[in-house]
């Protein structure tokens, strides 16, 4: 009964998520357009196999914390949670659904961005095992910060917080913006928020080879630490 509730609240999630046209400029269309300009036009001096990656990175980002938090925020404003609170599908049942919904977006952002990248030259070489590890953590991270916002902030609040946050990290990460371009205590700055943690680590596992243990650390050190503050915090209505 529960499995069954909870893969239709998946597909309804998923139904909503896919009409909205934020939603899709969001997560498809702003890192799909980053890419295909930033991969043909030389302006940053980025390669291929920095710009895929941290393209993937940002899509991460703007489908577990960008779109989760405005989302959910305002579905707490209109008392949707609480509506759904009152049905037979437990709280924990619709967390999984939006989880499972982020994922398959997510899912689609790879199938898209990375045939993209293909078409454009890029070649992957690396541990496709250790990227699938760090989208999982990288994904608990953006969503309790998403969480976080949507359950304290009203939603115009999350709406302006979410996507502030989403325009600073995606300048100061090195997702697009080579860390090489920005000053080193900048750069530094970056490797240790999870938008640069996980755009690094994408790198090294699909790529350039180097250690993923690091951005790995950050990423799970985030998740933890948001995830743990979204619980404590949250309000439903």
């Amino acid at each position: 009964m529960t499995g069954r509730m909870v893969r239709a609240q998946t597909a309804m999630e998923l139904r909503l998520t896919l009409r909205r046209g934020e939603s899709l400029l969001l997560t498809l269309a702003i890192p799909l357009g980053l890419l295909a300009f930033f991969g043909t036009v030389d302006v940053l001096g980025a390669t291929l196999d920095l710009l895929v990656p941290g393209v993937l990175a940002l899509a991460v980002m703007s489908t577990a914390m960008t779109g989760l938090a405005i989302a959910t925020g305002f579905e707490r404003q209109y008392g949707v949670l609480k509506r759904l609170g009152a049905t037979p599908l437990p709280r924990s049942g619709l967390l999984l659904a939006k989880t499972l919904s982020v994922l398959a977006v997510e899912a689609l952002q790879v199938v898209l961005i990375g045939g993209l990248g293909l078409l454009l030259g890029w070649r992957p070489s690396g541990r496709a095992v250790l990227a699938v590890a760090l989208v999982a953590v990288g994904t608990a991270a953006f969503a309790g910060l998403g969480l976080l916002m949507a359950g304290t902030l009203r939603a115009e609040a999350t709406l302006a917080a979410a996507n502030g946050l989403y325009l600073v990290l995606l300048l100061v990460s090195g997702m697009v913006v080579p860390l090489a371009k920005l000053p080193s205590a900048l750069a530094a700055v970056a490797r240790l928020l999870p938008s640069g943690a996980l755009a690094e680590g994408l790198r090294s596992a699909l790529g350039a080879g180097g250690a993923v243990a690091r951005p790995f650390a950050v990423l799970a050190v985030w998740a933890a630490a948001s995830l743990a503050l979204a619980a404590r915090t949250f309000r439903w209505e």
